[in-house]
């Protein structure tokens, strides 16, 4: 009985080496065998990385904002009730349209104030002349003469600061003195655009100071771009820019950057730069949201 158990154990071993030669597959003659692939050197890779690669574009996001000289404020140093505006927000106008008249007591009275002391500065200053004249003359006391230069001069400077303040109110003397006084004050617009802003109507009242409207010129607008001091060594003052505007679909227009920031703020680690638009465009607004790039 032990005699046959050991002859099937060894058929059971026979089998299995049979087996697992069977699992190894023979090599062909003039074949190769098969080998894994080798990764690539470093060096190779950073290689044909910069061969590859294309330089970074210096890029920013910003405004389209207006240089001082072309947004005006309008406000007066005078308080007093708006009479009468047809002035809308979007209306063009011209500088020196009146856009409003004012209603106001104290601006009667300084008209009156500027036209008395012209008078009277044109009596003393007569006055003057001929106590000069008898003073060379010795025909008239120094004395005497010198009182009448004295209220000419006082006369004088009264007469120029009332004009000055008809000049804060944009009021010519010389028409003034031609028409005599003008019951209401004209607001006029200071220089040539689109209304915007406004916040008067008839009957509101006026303090001084107040905004009553702006007036935008948008001829030359600016951009107003954010820009990190990383990139700073890719920008000069006269780069050329390229730029999109926010709902202007895929329309580009060119700009030349006019001044780089000198102070780089201690969080954000960015500073602002500004460039001159080239081909300006009527749909342009002042805040619109603009992507630039500098070109190469």
């Amino acid at each position: 009985m032990r005699k046959i158990w050991i002859s099937i154990l060894l058929l059971s071993l026979v089998a299995c080496g049979n087996r697992q030669e069977a699992a190894i597959p023979a090599a062909t003659p003039g074949t190769q065998p098969e080998t894994l692939p080798v990764a690539a050197d470093s060096a190779s890779v950073d290689a044909m990385t910069s061969a590859t690669s294309k330089a970074n574009q210096v890029s920013f996001n910003g405004t389209i904002v207006l240089p001082p000289q072309r947004l005006a404020t309008v406000a007066l140093t005078l308080s007093g009730v708006v009479k009468s505006t047809s002035l809308l927000p979007g209306q063009y106008v011209q500088k020196g349209a009146v856009l409003a008249t004012l209603e106001n007591p104290e601006f009667i009275v300084l008209q009156q104030t500027f036209l008395d002391s012209y008078a009277q500065a044109e009596y003393l200053k007569a006055e003057y002349e001929r106590q000069k004249t008898l003073s060379i003359e010795q025909a008239a006391s120094q004395k005497k003469f010198q009182q009448s230069k004295a209220d000419y001069l006082s006369m004088k400077s009264r007469v120029e600061a009332a004009a000055a303040q008809l000049s804060l109110l944009n009021v010519q003397t010389e028409t003034l003195r031609s028409s005599g006084i003008q019951p209401l004050l004209q607001i006029k617009a200071p220089i040539s655009g689109y209304a915007g802003s406004v916040a008067m109507n008839v009957g509101k009242y006026v303090h001084p100071g107040e905004a009553l409207c702006e007036i935008i010129d948008k001829s030359a607008p600016l951009l107003k771009l954010t820009t990190y001091e990383k990139d700073l060594i890719n920008m000069t003052v006269g780069s050329p820019v390229e730029f999109r505007v926010n709902g202007m679909g895929e329309q580009t227009f060119n700009a030349t950057i006019l001044s780089i920031g000198q102070k780089v703020d201690e969080v954000s680690r960015s500073l602002e730069v500004y460039a001159q638009v080239n081909d300006t465009h009527q749909q342009f607004r002042p805040g619109m949201y603009v992507t630039a790039r500098i070109k190469k």
